[in-house]
């Protein structure tokens, strides 16, 4: 059969070993910090399993101790049994420290590469997070490391043992009986021929059955996450086909993986038992030559029982190594993501901000191909109000990721008090920054949790104040334990105007030299807004603001006003100003309030 071919002329299969090999050098790294369990382990193997070999020799010495009815050697054989007792004892002891070290390194293994995931997740850019389903990230943290953690202690537990019995046997065969054992060794490789082929077709339908695992999880938890929305737009039958759809090919390619890892044990076995057959045979013909005892010959045949045992087990670990070797392939390439860039050793920490922002030459997009922002430039002074405003897809939001550094500039640079934010450290530039988003943020907490996010040094009084300014304190106070009730996963239970009016409690605790608003008021009702506009101008007194509405009704108080369109600032000033101008923003203004 002709191999597959890559379009450069590689071979598929030469790929995918290389795959392997490279799977495994980075697993090393992770298997080399144990490496005392791991040498102890492969000790322990060894001892178990020459205790386990010995034991036919015993049994056979025994057998040879009965020479004839009333011609018994009782002496011998209960000196015999005695030291298989012990030897038995010592196998156990080894076989259990060998179990503990194996579980340990699997184990301690899997600890290490999550912790690893989750850093890395941490310090991902946002264009990864944004653009790879949630679902199919937490596949790979939990699902994919648990199924390579299945198929690494099934590794250690059965691996090492059935290549150290290989061996084992065929040095015990080859001091009983020459002949007879190279007989085995001849017969072994078909064995061997059999699991490779399995193995490697093994392989690819795991690899396909984990990344479609994957991809199911991902429409699980989309479809989960937007249950309203679903059900709002009858969206459920079209969800259903998708569903149906990835089940299917999960269907299909378990199935596949299944078949083919199920084969894998009755073919070894039929080869094992030609195996077995044959030394049975020929020992039977040697022992009626006179050549072999019949104490030997039943060694022999308990030896290549346990010699083509392992042929099995092994070809079913080789099944669950393909599977989490895939498994391993998934999480590693997520570790080793490209992070966000590093900051410089010799980075800024902002202290005491005054709130003097500049946007010089900015050039930004998504992807290379769509320009978003081109030649943006602002230069904001401290304790200024500057709103943003424009039509949906116009850069607004893309400004605020600029500025709190979700994302970095491709050309120009913003700048903080004359410090280049690329060169500041994110934690003290994020940490200057007080923002309220149209989508809330809450956890699983108690309220007073989610408005400090944790944070045990601010007392009731300060907690207290901050609801009251941001006029969450009313619902808040009537709640079944007050500041300690505790809420569900993305405050499930709450309005969505209650959520809100947390979040913007959150940023009247901190009072951070800025803030920044996009669409904070969304989700309110007129009234309270009108409150926490008040709130809001009496927080923002004397820091730099920056405010993205589309009701303009609220940013006619803005120092400067940013009218922005297809990424570029095509008007700017204030209220007064624009509208006299008789623009854009003219246009956008009047057309809110036309009858």
């Amino acid at each position: 059969m002709v191999p597959s071919m890559s379009k450069g002329g590689v071979d598929m299969s030469q790929k995918k070993e290389v795959s392997k090999r490279e799977t495994f050098r980075k697993l090393w790294k992770y298997l080399s910090g144990h490496w005392f369990f791991l040498v102890l382990s492969i000790v322990m193997a060894a001892g178990t399993v020459v205790g386990s070999l010995y034991i036919p020799i015993l049994v056979g010495k025994a057998i040879d101790q009965i020479i004839g009815q009333g011609n018994v050697n009782i002496s011998a054989i209960l000196r015999i049994l005695m030291t298989g007792a012990a030897v038995i004892l010592f196998t156990s002891a080894a076989q259990w420290i060998m179990n503990i070290c194996n579980n340990r390194i699997t184990f301690h293994v899997t600890r290490d590469i999550r912790n690893d995931a989750m850093r890395k997740i941490e310090i991902l850019p946002l264009k990864y997070i944004d653009g790879h389903p949630y679902g199919d990230v937490v596949s790979r943290v939990i699902t994919d490391v648990d199924t390579f953690a299945d198929g690494l202690l099934m590794g250690f537990t059965q691996f090492f043992t059935g290549i150290v019995t290989i061996f084992g046997t065929i040095g015990f065969m080859f001091s009983i009986h020459f002949k007879i054992a190279l007989l085995v060794v001849c017969l072994t490789p078909i064995s061997l021929l059999v699991a490779r082929f399995i193995a490697t077709h093994t392989y690819d339908m795991f690899q396909l059955q984990s990344k479609t695992r994957g991809e199911q999880t991902a429409l699980i938890e989309e479809m989960m996450e937007g249950q309203k929305v679903v059900k709002a737009f009858g969206y459920e039958d079209k969800a259903n086909e998708r569903f149906q759809d990835v089940n299917e090919r999960l269907a299909n390619y378990s199935l596949r993986a299944t078949f083919f890892s199920s084969i894998t044990n009755p073919s070894t076995r039929f080869v094992n038992s030609i195996v077995y057959a044959s030394v049975a045979l020929s020992g039977a013909f040697v022992a009626l030559s006179g050549r072999l005892s019949i104490g030997q010959l039943s060694c022999l045949l308990s030896y290549a029982n346990q010699y083509t045992k392992p042929f099995n087990e092994i070809s079913g670990v080789i099944t669950e190594l393909q599977n989490a070797f895939v498994c391993a392939a998934r999480i590693l390439e997520l570790i080793e993501e490209e992070p966000q860039i590093p900051e410089d050793e010799n980075a800024v920490v902002l202290d005491q901000v005054e709130g003097n922002v500049l946007l010089e030459n900015v050039d930004f997009s998504y992807e290379a191909s769509q320009r978003l922002i081109e030649d943006f430039n602002l230069n904001v002074k401290a304790g200024q109000r500057i709103a943003i405003v424009g039509p949906t897809g116009c850069g607004k939001t893309t400004i605020i990721n600029l500025l709190m550094r979700f994302y970095d500039v491709n050309d120009g640079k913003i700048a903080v008090d004359g410090e280049d934010i690329r060169k500041v450290t994110r934690e003290s530039l994020r940490s200057s920054y007080g923002m309220v988003l149209q989508d809330t943020w809450l956890r699983s907490g108690s309220i007073r949790d989610n408005i400090t996010m944790f944070d045990s040094s601010y007392t009731d009084e300060e907690i207290i104040k901050a609801a009251k300014e941001a006029h969450s304190w009313s619902f808040i106070k009537r709640l079944p334990n007050g500041l300690d009730t505790m809420i569900h996963e993305d405050g499930s239970g709450m309005s969505q105007g209650q959520k809100q009016l947390l979040c913007i409690t959150r940023v009247m605790l901190c009072l951070p030299s800025m803030l920044i608003l996009d669409e904070a008021t969304s989700s309110i009702d007129t009234r309270t807004e009108l409150k926490i506009q008040n709130a809001f101008a009496k927080m923002m007194e004397g820091r730099t603001s920056f405010i993205v509405a589309h009701r303009l009704s609220t940013i006619k108080s803005a120092d400067i006003i940013l009218v922005m369109k297809d990424g570029h600032i095509i008007e700017q000033g204030n209220h007064e100003s624009l509208m006299a101008k008789g623009g854009f923003y003219h246009t956008l203004y009047q057309s809110q309030f036309q009858q």
